[in-house]
């Protein structure tokens, strides 16, 4: 076995070469490994990154989250948001495949229908099958045009179609087998060579469709993907310029890197730049309504500490207090209104009102990942009289008695699938009970349900968003969860990396990047 394992290593190697050296060449690590570059599987961070630089859909998001133009060079809704047709570009080619007649062929919209239909095929059980959900049918009109109706009105589906599963890939391709480790797109850049947990080559697509200023994207000739599992060590590469890119921040290097006000350590300025932005991810304290605690004391606990102090000192100003509501900041329809902010005095009078038994322990469930977080507030709270411990479990334990509503008290994150403040509101929605639906809290309003089924009918954005801030701050006002900060994205890069930008989606773009 080990024989054949090593006759394969050499085959691969035979068969592929290092690049030569004056080609521009993007690279980056991937700590988390990739299953397959199949666009239908692309359910994680790692994943997703790598199948953004291989395939295209209908539309796009821009860095703001603008929906924009992508094998649909326009679309239009009709039928009181029922119906979506998608205008295709006609000069959108698949990668270089033997079985393509001449070597490649242009996308068409029953690319499209069968893409679609592949997500819904129960036979792959695709993860993102659930885009699909509210679609009452598809099919292509023609070449050119693609037509989809929605069973309900949904103002955030074409958000859901920017995700990867909805990719085209071409059914030929597909159909020849081990599509996700051999794939075909359309996408600025191709598939060379997956060496899996060493190494993974992309290579530039000349024939890619979208302009720049009159030049063709993308401006480099390679992306090469590292798999070091260990960050500090993956760091260290990067440190010595053997890494272009470095996404985030690690507890094993935090201190090195930042200061506790989060600028960048004077002695890397000089060769590595630090870019920030918002990241549409909420991390918060949840309580289990049906045997929660009174609201007197999830107030107290929402007032009790102070969420500036924990940033600073926990994470080095490495995210936004969230003294807002429970939409994270960058989201587009991002409230503004006070929610909860540190007031020991109000949090030391809601429980002197209340009947609550000052010895009852107050169980917070959470990931060491982020005890040191639940330490804080359990200190914190204790100097206003409250006993509070701490249950640490492993983090598939802990998302297992999340789901089924077994813990009273549980630190949780949600990350947008797709920017729109609904994702994090059907949180709330009663219809949506786990372990059927997201919404953990279990928490149930009729008001709530009501603006909740409103928001789905208003397809003017300004007057959505308006709906969407009565619930947020329905559900501060209730004291459901402990909002704690919403969190940002960090961007390490060499200094002669041009172009690479930030999305609070963290989506990772690499086409309109340049390399000194």
């Amino acid at each position: 076995m080990r024989f054949n394992a090593f006759l394969l290593l050499l085959v691969l190697n035979s068969c592929y070469q290092e690049p030569p050296k004056d080609l521009s060449i993007f690279k980056y690590n991937e700590t988390s490994a990739i299953n397959s570059l199949d666009p239908a599987f692309a359910k994680d961070q790692a994943s997703v990154w790598a199948t953004n630089q291989l395939f295209n859909g209908l539309v796009q998001l821009d860095e703001n989250l603008n929906i924009q133009p992508s094998v649909a060079h326009s679309w239009n809704i009709i039928n009181e948001g029922l119906t979506y047709r998608f205008f295709l570009r006609s000069d959108v080619y698949f990668h270089e495949h033997s079985i393509f007649h001449n070597g490649t062929r242009t996308v068409t919209a029953h690319d499209f229908e069968y893409s679609f239909s592949r997500l819904l095929d129960n036979d792959i059980v695709a993860p993102g099958r659930w885009v699909l959900n509210n679609v009452k049918n598809f099919y292509a009109e023609n070449d050119s045009v693609f037509v989809i109706n929605l069973t309900t009105t949904f103002p955030a589906f074409i958000s859901l179609l920017s995700m990867q599963y909805c990719s085209v890939v071409p059914r030929e391709v597909v159909e020849l087998g081990d599509f996700g480790l051999n794939p075909i797109g359309t996408g600025p850049f191709k598939f060379q060579i997956w060496q899996q947990g060493v190494k993974m080559v992309l290579r530039k697509n000349n024939n890619y469709f979208e302009y720049e200023n009159e030049n063709r994207l993308p401006y480099l000739d390679a992306v090469s993907i590292s798999f070091i599992s260990d960050k500090q060590s993956a760091f260290m590469q990067f440190i010595q310029g053997n890494l272009d890119f470095l996404s985030g921040i690690d507890i094993s290097y935090k201190d090195e890197i930042l200061s506790n006000d989060g600028i960048l350590n004077p002695k890397y300025s000089s060769f590595i730049n630090l870019n920030t932005s918002p990241y549409l991810n909420t991390e918060y304290l949840g309580f289990l309504m049906k045997d929660s605690l009174p609201i007197e004391i999830r107030k107290a606990i929402n007032y009790g500490f102070d969420r500036r102090k924990m940033i600073k000192y926990l994470r080095n100003n490495v995210g936004i207090p969230a003294v807002n509501g429970f939409i994270p900041y960058g989201m587009p329809s991002f409230s503004n209104f006070k929610g909860f902010d540190y007031n020991p005095k109000k949090a030391e009078e809601l429980i002197k009102n209340s009947d609550f038994d000052l010895n009852t322990n107050i169980l917070i469930s959470t990931t060491s990942s982020y005890l040191d977080l639940c330490e804080y507030i359990q200190n914190e709270l204790k100097n206003l009289g409250l006993n509070i411990s701490i249950d640490v479990n492993p983090p598939s334990t802990h998302r297992q008695l999340v789901a089924t509503s077994k813990l009273s008290v549980f630190r949780a994150s949600w990350i947008a699938d797709y920017p729109d403040a609904e994702n994090y509101l059907s949180l709330f929605y009663s219809k949506n009970l786990s372990p059927n639906g997201p919404n953990y809290t279990h928490f149930q309003s009729d008001d709530f349900d009501d603006l909740y089924v409103e928001s789905l009918s208003q397809t003017n954005d300004s007057v959505r968003y308006l709906t969407y801030s009565k619930m947020d701050k329905m559900i501060m006002d209730k004291a459901v969860i402990v909002p704690l900060y919403y969190d940002q994205v960090l961007r390490f890069t060499q200094k002669d990396i041009i172009g690479l930008k930030n999305n609070p989606m963290n989506l990772l773009n690499l086409k309109r990047v340049k390399k000194k």
